[in-house]
């Protein structure tokens, strides 16, 4: 048996018997929902350079796992396609949604075949960012720095509901749409371009969001958003596929039960992506779950 599994076993056994849980330690045919046949295979879907899905996904790969399911991750490039499979029955789950503002496009089109599982971090914001060293305070201030940022807003993914909202939103709220563009390419390169730029103190305006590992690692602060264009913090939640819950009652009753403090969330993005790293996400979950056990614990119910 796998010893971080019996550790948090240990820690959280008798809460679990308690509730009657059909799990046992093992991993045996009885682990997962008695209804689920002999299917226990749960696809969770996600944009691996979006670090909040990708850190929930192997947060729930690792829980469940631990239950008798097994857990597949798919990797897809944009929030498109990924809702669309969701919507198909293709992705059982999407782990880390901002259906409230960010994605409302995509759940008024795909809303109907899905259901909403939870949310687990209910203070999810779109920023704009400059690096501390600036003087700029606030979005409307931008065009009195066009030279300065050589006209460009460095942006990530073009399917990005920030994306969307940067376009449709920011850039005519506050009459950039003439002196700017947006660079559109891809989280990992809208790093890039502020590490480089943070680096050699040059100006750069990125957009972010909150929670996001980013904001703690690089030397920046968010603008002032008078004109509200950016929208409002919304939840993160956990959107299953229609008949997700009557399929796997116990798994969804779980992932309804979770939810991560601002000090929880941020500790276990920074372990998955930062001190493990890409390919040791599930050695990085494994060790935030032995300093949260109480975290798992609440997820029983």
């Amino acid at each position: 048996m796998n010893s971080k599994r019996t550790f948090r076993r240990a820690i959280a056994g008798a809460s679990i018997l308690a509730l009657g849980m059909t799990a046992t330690a093992c991993g045996s045919d009885d682990d997962a929902d008695a209804g689920d046949g002999e299917n226990k295979t749960i696809t969770m879907g996600i944009i691996p350079s979006w670090t909040d899905g990708l850190s929930m996904a192997y947060l729930w790969k690792d829980v469940l796992e631990d239950e008798g399911y097994t857990v597949e991750i798919e990797e897809i490039s944009e929030a498109a396609p990924l809702y669309t499979g969701l919507a198909n029955g293709d992705i059982d789950i999407y782990p880390s949604a901002w259906p409230e503002v960010t994605h409302a496009d995509y759940m008024e089109q795909y809303g109907d075949d899905i259901e909403d599982l939870g949310t687990y971090y209910d203070q999810a914001k779109l920023t704009f960012a400059v690096p501390e060293y600036s003087d700029m305070t606030s979005i409307a201030d931008l065009k009195d720095h066009v030279d300065d940022l050589d006209g460009k807003i460095t942006g990530i993914e073009p399917g990005a509901g920030l994306t969307r909202v940067t376009k449709e939103s920011v850039m005519p709220a506050y009459g950039l749409d003439e002196d700017f563009t947006l660079v559109e390419s891809s989280t990992t390169a809208m790093l890039a371009a502020l590490k480089k730029a943070t680096d050699s103190e040059e100006d750069i305006v990125v957009t972010l969001w909150r929670p996001f590992w980013a904001n703690s690692a690089f030397p920046v602060k968010d603008l002032e958003d008078p004109e509200g264009a950016l929208g409002e913090a919304e939840g993160l939640h956990e959107l299953g596929r229609t008949g997700f819950a009557e399929d796997y009652p116990d798994a969804a009753e779980m992932i309804g039960n979770a939810v991560l403090t601002d000090e929880q969330y941020g500790s276990l993005e920074d372990m998955v992506v930062n001190e493990y790293g890409q390919g040791k996400e599930s050695e990085a979950v494994a060790a935030w779950l032995e300093e949260n056990p109480d975290w798992l614990e609440s997820i029983q119910g």
